[in-house]
């Protein structure tokens, strides 16, 4: 794996999250590339110029372009924890970053703005909302990807929020584009978070721009929650991966005595499952947790793990995610603790359960998925 970025802008040692063996992704692509370099020939940036980098996967922007000391915003925790990493492994001092969830944005205007094109369109759209305050007649904003991510839907929003849009020309698959700001800002308002009733409950639930499938229950979910272990005497239950937390809401109403868990590592998604388990249950506690998945439990500590793990992170695809889940779930479950999952069938997820826990079993599939559960 290739850790070292060399651009104009000096050499840096860059690194993933999470962290794994005989890594071969790097931690930076093609499109940091091209924007550092075009930044650099044409000093964009000035001195004391306030900048503003969006959705920088893992620091790669930030750690070059730290003599500005910009402000980070992202909605990963994944990605500020490896932005404060590689800061320290390039000896950088870390107050040259001000780091900021999608939730906590800056409040002054900035001179040039950053945007690294994130996977989900409603993301982009919820963040070009939130930017035009903090935007000037003289500011330049410029958004950057990889060819394959940047569909014409990017261009209609950015004209619509910002203003006209013209595009570079394509180097390694990557492309820059350019906006001309509007002279007068449109009024709008935030179209997110959105929110739908639950079928067969009357929990409403609010989901902000970064949650998956925000419109209205998936497949896979409903399938799962068809198959949740309901009244059991389970008394830590975690639900990992939680995204809007729907999972975790059946589960406390199933188990009326428990304490429950929501992790992920979106600050949206927590968020979201905050407002949700607190509409329904406004007289009971849990607690909400934006973190690498379990890596801060204690070992022997949970009796229940629910999780639907994602297995993509950013554009890759892969089941590293899940695994890291798993091997966590192991750790921290109490002897007889239980272990549940759901995938797509494809995924083949028995194989790494069955290679961690000694024995998988199938609670229930489909076409498209299947439910396992293991025990410690």
């Amino acid at each position: 794996m290739e850790t070292l970025l060399k651009v104009p802008q000096g050499q840096f040692i860059l690194q993933r999250l999470p962290q794994r063996k005989n890594e071969t992704l790097r931690a930076w692509d093609a499109a940091d590339e091209y924007l550092l370099a075009y930044l650099a020939e044409n000093k964009v940036i000035k001195d004391n110029a306030k900048v503003l980098v969006l959705n920088d996967s893992f620091g790669a922007l930030a750690v070059a372009l730290n003599y500005f000391k910009p402000v980070a915003v992202s909605d990963s925790w994944l990605s500020q924890r490896s932005t404060q990493l590689n800061f320290s492994a390039n000896k950088l001092p870390l107050k040259s970053v001000c780091l900021k969830n999608s939730l906590d944005w800056p409040t002054h205007s900035m001179d040039v703005v950053l945007i690294k094109v994130p996977k989900t369109l409603a993301l982009l759209e919820d963040q070009l909302f939130r930017l035009q305050a903090l935007l000037t007649p003289e500011s330049t904003v410029i958004a950057v990807g990889m060819v394959k991510a940047m569909s014409a839907s990017v261009w209609k929003l950015m004209e619509r929020y910002l203003g006209s849009t013209a595009p570079s020309l394509a180097k390694k698959k990557a492309r820059l584009i350019f906006t001309t700001l509007l002279s007068e800002q449109k009024q709008f308002v935030n179209p997110y978070p959105v929110y739908y009733q639950l079928e067969n409950t009357d929990y409403r639930i609010a989901n902000h721009a970064n949650v998956f499938s925000r419109d209205s229950l998936d497949i896979g979910t409903r399938f799962l929650l068809q198959h949740l272990p309901s009244h059991s005497d389970a008394k830590d239950i975690v639900d990992l991966g939680c995204g809007n937390g729907i999972v975790g809401l059946i589960l406390a109403r199933d188990h009326p005595l428990a304490s429950l868990i929501f992790i992920d590592e979106s600050y949206m998604a927590v968020a979201s499952a905050k407002e949700n388990f607190n509409r329904v249950f406004d007289n009971r506690d849990a607690e909400f947790c934006i973190a690498d998945g379990l890596a801060d439990f204690k070992d022997d500590s949970i009796d229940l793990v629910v999780c639907n793990p994602p297995f993509h992170q950013q554009n890759i695809v892969g089941n590293h995610i899940a695994l890291t889940m798993f091997k966590q779930s192991k750790r921290v479950l109490c002897k007889g603790g239980e272990l549940r999952v759901i995938g797509n069938r494809h995924l083949n997820y028995q194989i790494d359960l069955k290679r961690l826990f000694g024995q998988c079993e199938v609670i229930s599939s489909n076409k498209k998925f299947v439910i396992w559960t293991v025990k410690k």
